[in-house]
Order: C-alpha cells, then structure tokens, then sequence
C-alpha cells in the first residue's frame, strides 16, 4: 500500500479528506488501505444522545472494512464508503443502518454483509482505531494518514471542500515530505 487512511464515515470533514486522497491516487497511481477509526471509541461515554444512531451506524461499517481491509479487499472497502458517503454526506443525511445496509448492496458486498453485525469484528476495529491514534497523538480524530516507512501518522489534512485536481496534488506533494520528517509536528488553522 502506498497510503493508509482511518477514518470514520460519520465524519463529513473526513469525507471530503477521502475524496481529496482519490483524487490523488487515481493521478497518482497510489493504492489506498481503508482502516477503522472510530469516533465512538474517541469519544466513549461522552457521545450525545443526537449522535448515538450515527455512531452505532458508523460502528457496524467500521466491522466491515476490517473484514475486508483482512481479506486483502482494499478496493472493496474503498467502493463501500464511496457508496456510504454518497448517501449520507453528499445527500445530507447522518448515517444510520438503512444506509450502511443500502450502501453495502450498491458496493457489490452482500456476501461479506454478516461482518456488519458481527462483533468480533470489534476488536480488529479497536486495533486499527489504536494504531492509528497511536501514530498521532492526543488530540487528533478522524482522518488519520500513514505512509509506509514513515514514523508518524497525520491528522488530517482537513479540508473545507474537495479540491480539483490541480490543488489536491499541490496538497499531496506538500504534505508527503512533511509526515516523512520526524521533526516535523503540527500545521492548523482555524476552521471558517
């Protein structure tokens, strides 16, 4: 793999980083490895009421990207929150089972959609969620970037829209040296 993405799909900034990285492998010719990062196991016993059926969602997609991301499936699972993400952020709606279930037909994945309830995913789910946070630090969320051979992870980058593809590989080719830098820290700004 060229890059490694954790994600939670409940997480619209995260969608918009996905597309971005698309963009960027398809110019690129890059193979993305789809990873669980769970906002639920971030935020565990502090997530609000509103938000709980959108974390149980998110929590059963995360099951079947490991599954897959297990079975070498990267592409699958990359097809699946394509999917996922269509029906819940690009239409405005918050995640839920019907759509996790509607987005798992439309990727093509019925044969692997008992991994969404089953949980002994979970502790696959916990690893990767670990790994990744690991690779950052305190502080961080959903998307973390890993590029092989690099010792850190990088939240982010979070972006306010998806950029063409021009800016998504200006975006790219400034990030990359970065995360391979082990001085190299942090960048922000504030959201608008």
């Amino acid at each position: 793999m060229d890059v490694t993405f954790f994600f939670d799909p409940a997480c619209p900034w995260t969608w918009r980083t996905s597309r971005w990285l698309v963009t960027v492998a398809d110019a690129r010719n890059l193979r993305i490895e789809w990873r669980a990062f769970s906002l639920a196991l971030l935020n565990e016993g502090n997530v609000p009421p509103e938000r709980t059926d959108a974390m149980t969602a998110s929590s059963r997609a995360l099951r079947l990207v490991e599954a897959l991301r297990a079975e070498g499936r990267h592409d699958d699972a990359g097809h699946f929150y394509a999917e996922l993400g269509t029906r819940t952020h690009d239409a405005g709606n918050r995640p839920d089972t019907t759509i996790v279930d509607a987005a798992v037909e439309a990727a093509g994945l019925g044969g692997a959609a008992a991994a969404l309830d089953d949980e002994r995913w979970d502790a696959a789910v916990r690893e990767s969620h670990a790994l990744a946070y690991t690779s950052v630090g305190p502080d961080a969320g959903s998307p973390v970037l890993m590029l092989p051979g690099a010792e850190r992870g990088l939240h982010g980058p979070i972006l306010t829209e998806v950029p063409g593809t021009d800016d998504a590989l200006t975006i790219w080719d400034c990030t990359v040296p970065l995360m391979r830098l082990p001085t190299f820290h942090e960048l922000k700004r504030a959201r608008h």
